[in-house]
């Protein structure tokens, strides 16, 4: 059996081993993605010494991942930059050079960002038929028309009627179609394309916002969310290169990979345990013994701190909460936890000899005509496919090869990452064959895909606010421990960070990166006379 270890302090502050006589404080900083890797790059330019970063998985870079693959990256996770103006991801980016291959047509204005603004979006129907262009733009008109009024809700105060069940999708369903069908010019055979179209809009609706169904969504709390002002940027040498520029100036030290985190035992909730353990234990610091916080790692170490910065997931949250802090959280934070939303949005690259799209395409988008009068995006296991909203077409083929990347949400992008990948690439292939119409398009050379919904280092992909939740909620996860101030409680004990944990930002990078910077912020207040 493998024996504890308390590890001993790392500050050589001769000054006293004491924080009340000035000692470096020890934070610990938990998991390596923007978020982490944004607090610690921040506490250590700010003149804290004692910073530690630990990392569960093998790597750095949490949802951020980028795969080379011949001569091109593919992103498993975060592709694009959301906004320029004030955006610290595109700040980066941009003073780093990693956007002189950015081509006119990777910089997006749009609200639904493809991989290129050139071309044309296909809208093909099962029975392998292309929607006319004009019925498309007409119904895009619609659907953005009504779009813009699931905004107004929070963002005008505007009350939510009781049909709309608070509820993105049953609101966007219900208007857009009274609308088709109250159409006097269409023809009955074109509206029934259209109502077909609804589902596959709230499909790429529920793959944007990493959520199971657009059912699921506030429809109170959507306008909350805060579009940053200026184009979508892809980095076309891969989104890991922020991830690099931020852990540069980081010591390689300081990170310490494969070191999952078991418990964190924060208001010295073990300090009597730790104190006997340090009768039997003569190299025991003295200062270790009346530590705020010790993170309990699963190879059995116990590393004092006196602030530990939670980066880890939502999803990570939600699964493990109960057994990730000791003593248990609030019942508050419990709450926000268990209301807030998320789920996974996964990618699925094909790479093909040939392309045997047209030059103009863009995307493929899967209308199923079935669909029509459906109120539900659930599928039985075996028809898992149809949740595949779409696949973009990679742009430039010069430098990615001839690749599509699929879409998949919710329940049905886990069931997938079940299946093999000579199953998803047969499956696909099939669903790419009835809609085109053409029997004989090969199976895909190689297929790449993303799996963040079964990795129990993430439990999804990024947050939302679901029915029932609120922008308070997310405030309530970002708020330190203990809540209660007192001379006699130390102070933000345990930190929140992470996408989800970003009111206004919440789901982009961005957002990770400004919490980081946030919670380090907090600390470097704290401690200025320290630092000066």
């Amino acid at each position: 059996m493998q024996s504890c270890e308390i590890s001993a302090d790392s500050t050589d502050d001769p000054l006293s081993s004491g924080l009340r006589r000035k000692r470096q404080p020890r934070i610990v900083v938990i998991g390596a993605g923007l978020a982490g890797l944004s607090a610690a790059k921040a506490l250590l330019e700010s003149g804290f010494t004692d910073v530690t970063v630990l990392e569960a998985t093998d790597r750095i870079g949490g949802r951020v991942q980028s795969v080379r693959l011949g001569h091109a990256t593919f992103e498993l996770g975060a592709t694009w930059i959301h906004g320029s103006h004030g955006n610290p991801v595109y700040h980066l980016a941009e003073d780093n050079g990693l956007l002189e291959e950015t081509t006119d047509s990777e910089r997006s204005v749009g609200r639904i960002s493809l991989y290129s603004k050139n071309g044309v979006a296909y809208h093909l129907t099962n029975s392998g038929q292309r929607i006319p262009k004009d019925v498309v733009e007409e119904f895009s008109d619609l659907y953005n028309e009504v779009y813009n009024l699931t905004q107004e809700f929070f963002q005008r105060g505007k009350p939510v009627n009781a049909e709309s069940q608070n509820s993105v999708g049953v609101f966007t369903r219900d208007v857009v179609r009274k609308r088709v069908k109250a159409d006097p010019d269409d023809t009955e055979a074109v509206k029934r394309l259209k109502l077909a179209m609804i589902q596959q809009y709230l499909k790429v609706e529920s793959c944007e916002s990493s959520s199971h169904s657009m059912d699921e969504v506030s429809l109170s709390e959507f306008g909350e969310w805060t579009e940053i002002p200026g184009a979508h940027h892809v980095i076309p040498c891969g989104f890991i290169k922020i991830v690099e520029i931020l852990a540069r100036s980081i010591p390689k030290s300081v990170i310490q990979l494969r070191k999952p985190v078991k418990c964190i035992h924060w208001n010295q909730s073990v300090s009597k345990e730790i104190e006997r353990v340090a009768d039997h234990n003569s190299d025991l610091p003295e200062e270790n013994k009346g530590s705020n916080v010790f993170v309990e790692c699963e190879d059995c170490e116990f590393i004092p701190a006196d602030h530990v910065i939670v980066t880890v997931s939502l999803g990570v949250l939600k699964k493990r909460h109960e057994s990730l802090f000791h003593p248990r959280l609030p019942e508050e934070k419990v709450m926000a936890i268990e209301k807030l939303g998320i789920n996974t949005t996964d990618k699925i690259f094909l790479e093909f000899e040939e392309p045997f799209w047209s030059s103009e395409c863009n995307s493929i988008q899967f209308v199923w005509e079935d669909e029509a009068e459906s109120e539900s995006l659930t599928y039985p296991e075996e028809l898992w496919y149809k949740k595949i909203c779409s696949f973009d077409v990679l742009y430039p083929p010069e430098r990615y090869g001839h690749v599509l990347s699929g879409w998949i949400c919710g329940e049905e992008a886990l069931i997938m990452e079940k299946c093999d990948d000579e199953t998803v690439a047969e499956t696909c292939t099939e669903m790419l064959r009835k809609f085109t119409g053409n029997p004989n398009i090969p199976k895909p050379r190689r297929i790449l895909r993303s799996s963040w919904g079964s990795n129990p280092h993430f439990r999804g992909s990024y947050s939302y606010t679901q029915v029932g939740s609120s922008g308070a909620d997310v405030e309530k996860l970002a708020k330190p421990l203990p809540y209660a101030e007192s001379s006699k409680t130390p102070p933000m004990q345990v930190m929140f960070s992470g996408e989800a944990t970003h009111r206004k930002y919440y789901s982009t990078t961005h957002g990770a990166v400004l919490s980081g910077q946030r919670e380090a912020a907090r600390l470097i207040e704290m401690y200025q006379d320290l630092l000066q």
